[in-house]
């Protein structure tokens, strides 16, 4: 039997804790035994887990992070204490997902990768893999990291430092990274995969997968209450949801747009903590994360529009699920949520156009939502169900388990 661990910062909780449970869960279907190991925030799993770290340690790695651009190189001795856990469960396969996010050591860790011959399979869902400080560098529109960072001017966005090791951070990760080489990047996204071949990652063996959401769960429902809870019977529903809500995400474009509309339209954000919710002007309907993937489905199903106005997305889980449940989809062109939205499904619109998003909104109610169902749900089916691109890493584990042996 063989074993399989995935490394992420959540377990089975927000987008890439969920694609590892599903990527967990769809090894154990093919007889794999299968581990997690995680940072923070989890919810049950079917997977065995294991707990790197601690909070003292979070808070010690981001103040590390926050003095001296430090991001990724504490927590020694959680990856000290992992390194041994490895060595205790032997997997056959090492999936690694976000390795950043404060609690993991990245240069012991691959000191130990490289050291040993077991194949590792790198889930790429940003770009902090071969950028000397950022997770995404759209919004800043900075392109050191093709050649080498240095002075960089945005290392006061996530991970926050009040200092600069750019040049530093990319050296590190550049030896490293690429010194494996049974290691293969599976970008989720065709643009992903191009920045690879642009940055130092460019030698490495790379194959795209397409994150895949559960298309069973995600269809369209039966919404009478839902409308009859939030008041939307004579409102034409817009829907946004994420993890975690910032700027970033788009949250105060969201203001913008309601402005821009006419009162019989509704704006639904899913995922916002309380003192979010407290400070949003009226109109916009503010929930907390839901209790299950069910009710959240009910809610895209009862929108009109799902929108993404995030500043850099790499796939764009939310506005595939939006679209599996029937609903069509907008979104700013920033990165792989090109690769999401098709002319019948919905609309791309420039970056930060807050009136081309609205005009988008008037044209979809004027076609309606049934218009666009049949064609986002096809969509959806065919490029994301999870049952197509989970299994993809099943094969890839296998083609390289046989070139080891």
């Amino acid at each position: 039997m063989s074993t399989l661990l995935q490394i992420n910062i959540t377990a089975n909780w927000g987008s890439t804790g969920k694609i590892a449970e599903q990527i967990g869960m769809c090894a154990m279907r093919h007889g794999w035994d299968s581990y997690i190991a995680y940072g923070r925030s989890v919810n049950p799993s079917k997977s065995n887990l294991i707990k790197v770290g601690s909070k003292l340690g979070v808070y010690w790695h981001v103040l590390e992070s926050r003095l001296f651009d430090n991001h990724g190189l504490a927590s020694r001795c959680a990856t000290h204490k992992l390194i041994k856990q490895i060595k205790k469960i032997q997997p056959d396969i090492i999936h690694l997902h976000n390795i950043h996010g404060y609690y993991i050591n990245y240069k012991i860790l691959f000191e130990y990768l490289n050291s040993i011959d077991t194949p590792v399979v790198w889930t790429l869902h940003d770009c902090w893999t071969f950028t000397g400080h950022c997770s995404h560098f759209i919004e800043t529109g900075c392109y050191k990291w093709q050649k080498e960072c240095y002075d960089c001017a945005y290392h006061h966005v996530y991970p926050k430092s009040l200092s600069d090791r750019s040049r530093y951070n990319f050296r590190i990760k550049k030896r490293l990274f690429t010194a494996k080489s049974n290691c293969c990047l599976v970008p989720v996204s065709k643009w992903v995969l191009g920045l690879t071949h642009d940055s130092f990652l460019r030698g490495m063996r790379s194959h795209l997968i397409y994150n895949g959401i559960d298309t069973k769960i995600f269809s369209p429902r039966h919404t009478d209450h839902i409308r009859k809870k939030y008041e939307l019977y004579d409102k034409f529903t817009i829907i946004a949801a994420a993890t975690l809500w910032s700027e970033s995400k788009g949250l105060y474009d969201f203001t913008k747009l309601r402005a821009k509309l006419p009162d019989d339209y509704s704006i639904i954000l899913v995922g916002l903590s309380e003192s979010q919710i407290e400070s949003l002007p009226e109109g916009i309907i503010g929930i907390t994360r839901t209790k299950s993937q069910e009710e959240l489905a009910e809610l895209y199903s009862a929108a009109d529009v799902v929108l993404s106005m995030s500043h850099a997305e790499t796939c764009g889980l939310t506005l595939i699920e939006g679209m599996a449940c029937g609903t069509p989809a907008i979104t700013y062109s920033a990165g792989g949520t090109d690769e999401v939205i098709t002319g019948e499904t919905g609309f791309l619109v420039k970056f930060g156009d807050i009136e081309g998003v609205a005009n988008a909104i008037y044209t979809i109610k004027t076609n309606g939502k049934s218009f666009y169902t049949d064609a986002c749900r096809k969509r959806a089916e065919e490029y994301f169900d999870k049952n197509k691109c989970f299994e993809e890493y099943i094969t890839l584990y296998n083609e390289l388990l046989n070139k080891t042996k």
